[in-house]
Formats: structure tokens, C-alpha cells, sequence
């Protein structure tokens, strides 16, 4: 495998410039922080050939002038989903002090929060239309700009109806903020030869233990929400003004073909939703279901159950600041099969095993086999030539986010009617459908 020490790499690209004359430029590509870069035919080259067709949008490919400019890029989408993570963390974190000022019951409570998913899945379809029409660049950060804003306002709700509207415009602006970011994310790895888009959400993990972490502290020191949530929303309000002009400029490109405002994603991008959908469906189960799998089969304590969901969270995030490396040494369809067969192994471990150490070893694995799947499928959707980058992840995203709200609820029934411990082998089947669906997938 030949090896690439240079610092830069030269790569002609003709594009169509606005005056429509073909111009050959040079971009100066730098190597992703790990260095040498290898580069082989097996393993996936993240540099565009045709900005317009893989990215979905037009890049301003003039204002990219060296290896400084791509570098500020990623950090700007960094700290967008750094954003995102610490935002809805703060919020989650004060869920029970809101419940309690409220005086809410736990059903109450639980329709309440139906609110949020709703708000989201609604505005999936408006979100990949509005990308199509404005740069993902503004959409990104006008809904960052409301999300913060609406972040403030849980804590100052009297009812349960104002509570349920923010909640619906909350995870309407979160919607519109995540694909966004997403689709930068995707036009910001174009710029490197080498997967950097797990990385990108690994921040937003470590981002939610530091909103956790926060909401922790917030409490113990007996911080009404309204003035906790209020004090963050005013700092990512700061961060987003400030990072903003740090972002990658785009121009939207419009599909040749219309498409209805709810289409289904088309035959090639299929499993790509297919796989989202098995993936995320385990993701959240395991943050709904895993602390009372370890109280109630596994019969640990409750603050051992505590311990076994955050052993979880930090093998998830390991797993995705690892993840890019492990890209560039295997690619990526051998990266989604190795995380399909950990999400099955490390669920049967459980399942056939339940007893602390393995039960905890089988979590770790199935930590480590959902970090990387939606980022690395994102990737390789934002290379669709068939829509823009924005409609492609919206139309992924509503399929995945299906398994996302109805799996976990499913298992409880099953949980019912079974038992826990067997109800959790929907995961594990999850784990095989994945290892299926990417054994029929070209890299």
C-alpha cells in the first residue's frame, strides 16, 4: 500500500463557475489529524470528484483556499454539534424538576413528551425541502438560533398545553438544526481523503455528558430550570453568532426530478434507511431499557443499573472517536459489518449470559456497535447522485427516527407479554438485519 507523506496533496477539480466557463483549480487538501495517509483501492477516498453531485450542494470552492480553511470548517460543525448535544442534554437533565413544578402525573407527563418526536418527524420532509431551496449553511444556523432561544423557555411554563407547544417547536428547531449540521458535516468530509464524520458526532456525546454533568451540578445547588436552561441558551447563543462566518459556504442545488414533500427514499438509498432505522432502534432502546434490564434480570442495584447504562454511553462514545480511524484502515462497509455483528453479539451476551460482568461486557459491545453506523451511513449518502445531500438525509432520517420512537415501545410490550430478558433479542435481531442488509452493500 503506497504511502502519502507529503503535507499537502494536489487534486485537479473542474467545476462550473457561475459565469459557466470551466475552470481547473488546484485544492490543497490536508491530511485528516492522523498521519502518513494511507491510501488504498479498498479503502473509501472522501475527496469529491463533482462537488455539485456528491455533496448535494455547490461549495464555493474559492473560498477553500488551503489546508487552514478546511480545518476551520470542521471545527465550526464541531462546535454546531457540540451545540445541539449540550442543548437537548441541559434540557433533558431537568425533566424531573419541570414534571414536579408542573404537578404532572406520569401519564400526564409521558404524553407531554410525545410532543417533542412529534414536532420532529413532522418537520422532516419541510426540513429536506428547505434544503434544497437555501444553503445548508443558513438553515443551520437559523436553527440553531431558535433552538437555543426555545432551549430557554421549559422552565417558564405554567401548564401542561405551554409545555407541549415548546416541547412540539423544541424538537421542530432540533430537527431543523441536526440535518443541517449533518449535511455540513457531509460537505466538510468531501474536503479530507480520510472519514472524519464520526468524530463529529462523538462530540455531540461528550457534549451530552458535559449537559448531564451540568444539570447535575444545577441541581445539587437547587438552580431553578428556568434560570439553568436560560444561562445555556445564552451561551450557545454565543457560540453560534461566533462560529457562524466560520462555516463552509454553499448554495443549494435543486433536484432535476420533483419529488412529493413526504416521498420515501428511492431503491439505491433504500437500505442506507433501512439500516438508520435498525440502528437507532437499538440506540434509543438501550437508553429506555437498559438501567431496568440490569435492575430487573441482570438483579443488581439500582445504582449498579445506573452504572451499566453509563458503561453504555461511553463505549458509544469511545466508539465514535475511534470510529475514523478504524474507517480509514478497513472502510467503510467493513466498519458497518464489524458494528452489526458487535450489536448482535453483544445483545445475545446479555440475553443467554445475564449476570453482571457478562451482562456488562455484552452492553459494551452493543456501546461499540452503534457509535459509528449513522455517521458512516450519512457519508455515504451524501454521495447520492439522485437528490441533494439535504433531502437525502431527511428522507434517511424519518425512516431511522421510525425506529427510534416505535422499537423501545415495542419492547416494552413484548416485555409484558414475555419477559424483558427475551424482549431485548429484538436488538439483536436489529444487529443481524444490519449485518444483512450491508453484506448486499457495495463500498
Amino acid at each position: 500500500m503506497p504511502i502519502v507523506s507529503h503535507s499537502t496533496i494536489q487534486i485537479p477539480l473542474t467545476i462550473k463557475c457561475p459565469s459557466n466557463t470551466q475552470t481547473l483549480l488546484l485544492l490543497h487538501f490536508c491530511a485528516s489529524p492522523h498521519s502518513p495517509r494511507q491510501f488504498s483501492p479498498d479503502l473509501p477516498n472522501f475527496a469529491p470528484s463533482n462537488t455539485t453531485n456528491r455533496c448535494g450542494a455547490q461549495i464555493m470552492l474559492a473560498d477553500i483556499q488551503n489546508e487552514t480553511d478546511a480545518r476551520q470548517y470542521r471545527i465550526a460543525i464541531s462546535v454546531f454539534f457540540f451545540i445541539s448535544g449540550l442543548g437537548y442534554s441541559s434540557w433533558a437533565s431537568r425533566i424531573p424538576s419541570i414534571k414536579q413544578q408542573l404537578h404532572l402525573n406520569e401519564a400526564q407527563f409521558g404524553l407531554v413528551l410525545l410532543a417533542l418526536p412529534i414536532g420532529l418527524m413532522l418537520t422532516m420532509p419541510i426540513t429536506g425541502r428547505l434544503l434544497g431551496l437555501f444553503s445548508s449553511r443558513k438553515i443551520m444556523v437559523f436553527g440553531a438560533m431558535v433552538f437555543n432561544l426555545i432551549l430557554s423557555l421549559p422552565g417558564f411554563t405554567t401548564s401542561i398545553w405551554q409545555l407541549a407547544l415548546v416541547l412540539f417547536c423544541f424538537g421542530s428547531a432540533r430537527n431543523l438544526l441536526n440535518l443541517s449540521m449533518n449535511s455540513q458535516a457531509v460537505q466538510v468530509q468531501h474536503l479530507f481523503p480520510q472519514s472524519i464524520m464520526t468524530t463529529f458526532h462523538g462530540i455531540w456525546s461528550v457534549a451530552g455528558f458535559a449537559g448531564a454533568a451540568i444539570g447535575y451540578l444545577m441541581v445539587t445547588m437547587n438552580v431553578a430550570p428556568s434560570y439553568h436552561l436560560l444561562m445555556i441558551s445564552t451561551l450557545l447563543l454565543v457560540f453560534t453568532i461566533y462560529y457562524y462566518p466560520k462555516t463552509l459556504p454553499d448554495q443549494p442545488v435543486k433536484e432535476t426530478v420533483k419529488r412529493a414533500a413526504f416521498a420515501l427514499p428511492d431503491k439505491s438509498l433504500l437500505k442506507y434507511s433501512l439500516i438508520c432505522f435498525a440502528c437507532m432502534a437499538t440506540e434509543n432502546t438501550m437508553y429506555d431499557w437498559s438501567g431496568l434490564y440490569f435492575e430487573k434480570i441482570v438483579g443488581t442495584s439500582k445504582s449498579t443499573a445506573v452504572a451499566a447504562f453509563g458503561i453504555y454511553m461511553v463505549a458509544m462514545t469511545t466508539g465514535r472517536f475511534i470510529g475514523d480511524r478504524l474507517v480509514n484502515r478497513l472502510g467503510i462497509k467493513s466498519m458497518l459489518l464489524y458494528s452489526g455483528w458487535f450489536i448482535l453479539t453483544g445483545l445475545l451476551l446479555a440475553i443467554v449470559l445475564p449476570y453482571p460482568v457478562t451482562a456488562g461486557i455484552g452492553f459494551i459491545f452493543a456501546g461499540l456497535g452503534v457509535a459509528c453506523v449513522v455517521p458512516l451511513v450519512f457519508s455515504l449518502a451524501g454521495r447520492s447522485k439522485s437528490t441533494n445531500s439535504g433531502q437525502t438525509l431527511a428522507s434517511i432520517s424519518t425512516i431511522g427516527y421510525l425506529g427510534f420512537m416505535v422499537v423501545p415501545p415495542l419492547v416494552g410490550l413484548v416485555a409484558q407479554a414475555t419477559s424483558l430478558r427475551w424482549s431485548f433479542a429484538i436488538m439483536a435481531i436489529c444487529g443481524l438485519a444490519i449485518v444483512a442488509l450491508v453484506k448486499g452493500m457495495k463500498e
